[in-house]
């Protein structure tokens, strides 16, 4: 009998949730039936699946008030459970609209004018896919649609600190027998999420790099591809030409929405020398403006922090800056009210890569601002991290791209920041540790879900092989 686990509410503190993981022996009968049931899924065609998505969308969208209260108690905030559960719609629909397209068949000639090409690609029969906590309904389900589409069979394993919003989606599941048997959401711990990974033919991963380089070699032993979105640590690089009101809003957004609970959050910024006390002061004023959503949800902007070992890596971060010199101008402390974790956007000055919060990964409210001599030192600054996952500049349009061109970093905003979280057409690959494999982003997330096959066809009526006729 696998052991019960206690699942608490960010707000208050309590756990007034429980989830029991499935038993090994169980979870390993569940892949199995999955996977059979993979190869009917596949032959009901891409517009059947189009379908079974559509009419499970309807059932969740009649549902949806319930969708919306267990995704408040998972993560205690309010609007952004709103914005999570229009961005699941919608993405369902880009994706139906999509497909057609994408998953087309082609045949083409080749450089032997007698044989032909048909290019062709198959589903992988069963996607594990392993979610977290800061968006827990949106990173469960933004690999497993497009995986859905290709004609896999998918089991989603969402994190156990935030698995309140599976129960609404399972029971509008039960409206849709053609998808109830190849979508599986199983709720356990690490445990559970290795027994998984032993069991599909295929994983999906989105956390931390030190759980992601673990389920990247349970993968590889297994000889299965794993594609991995890691951590984050993004940069901001403020010039001399930027708009500072546009600026000080981006990165004030880019920093604090959902608590800075993102990887694609702004977490160091760095500015020119010759504006640095203006940007600074004027990202502190409109700090201050913003409120936590206590004691009630509508109360302020800023949520509870949602897992409590965040808030004790977000109070060492701040400690360890202030220890080694930093200034700390608003926020700065990790709150406890009514039972929740709560802090306020903190904007932060004379900080340096020896402190943490300039070189680990916060995942907070949290804006440490750092000048910067030459655009040369602004580079070399942003690109000094183990994570390379996005990045913003502010700057005149030109000096933005030549400078967006030297970041080490997959996606980089102009004069906005975080846009990759709501421009899915463009490609990114991160680099460094922030992730491995193909994007999930534009044309590709759908295809690393299929394998190619390239079937050769001889088109002339001789018996002949076609090196014989070569002379050879």
């Amino acid at each position: 009998m696998t052991k019960p686990i206690e699942v608490r509410n960010p707000r208050t503190g309590k756990f007034d949730y429980v989830i029991i993981p499935p038993p090994s022996k169980l979870l390993v009968q569940q892949c199995k039936r999955t996977r059979r049931a993979q190869v009917r899924w596949q032959q009901l065609g891409l517009e059947g699946r189009i379908e079974a998505l559509q009419q499970w969308k309807q059932a969740i969208l009649s549902g949806r008030d319930r969708l919306t209260e267990a995704l408040v108690n998972d993560t205690g905030r309010l609007s952004v459970s709103v914005l999570e559960i229009d961005s699941f719609f919608s993405s369902i629909d880009r994706w139906c609209r999509l497909a057609p397209e994408l998953l087309q068949e082609s045949a083409k000639n080749t450089a032997i004018p007698f044989i032909a090409l048909q290019q062709t690609s198959v589903p992988y029969p069963l996607v594990g896919i392993i979610s977290p906590w800061n968006f827990p309904l949106l990173l469960s389900t933004i690999d497993t649609i497009p995986a859905l589409l290709a004609g896999c069979a998918v089991i989603v394993k969402p994190s156990e600190i935030a698995p309140r919003f599976v129960a609404p989606l399972i029971t509008a599941l039960n409206a849709v027998p053609k998808l109830h048997d190849v979508l599986t959401f199983v709720e356990g711990a690490g445990t559970t999420g290795s027994i998984l990974i032993e069991n599909v033919d295929l994983v999906c991963f989105t956390g931390s790099v030190a759980t992601g380089r673990k389920v990247a070699e349970a993968a590889a032993k297994r000889f299965i591809p794993a594609f991995l979105e890691l951590g984050g640590k993004d940069p901001a690089i403020v010039l001399e030409s930027a708009n500072l009101e546009l600026a000080t809003s981006a990165i004030l957004w880019g920093s604090v929405v959902n608590t800075g609970q993102s990887c694609l959050s702004i977490e160091r910024i760095y500015v020119a020398e010759s504006i640095f006390e203006k940007f600074y002061h004027q990202l502190v004023a409109k700090a201050h403006r913003l409120g936590l959503a206590y004691p009630t949800i509508e109360s302020g902007e800023i949520g509870p922090i949602i897992a409590e070992r965040q808030a004790a890596i977000i109070s060492d971060h701040l400690l360890d800056a202030v220890e080694k010199g930093a200034v700390i101008h608003c926020g700065g402390v990790v709150e406890d009210l009514g039972g929740g974790w709560w802090c306020r956007p903190t904007v932060l000055t004379q900080v340096n890569h020896s402190m943490k919060v300039m070189t680990e990964e916060t995942f907070g409210p949290i804006m440490p601002v750092m000048p910067f001599s030459t655009v040369e030192q602004a580079v070399s600054l942003a690109n000094d991290s183990i994570y390379g996952l996005s990045a913003a500049v502010f700057a005149s349009e030109a000096e933005a791209l030549e400078i967006a061109q030297q970041i080490d970093a997959g996606a980089i905003s102009i004069n906005d920041a975080g846009l990759t979280a709501m421009i899915h057409e463009g490609e990114k690959n991160a680099f460094k540790f922030s992730s491995l494999g193909g994007s999930r982003m534009g044309a590709a997330a759908l295809k690393r879900f299929m394998r190619k096959k390239a079937i050769l066809i001889k088109t002339n009526a001789t018996n002949d092989p076609w090196w014989f006729e070569n002379g050879e």
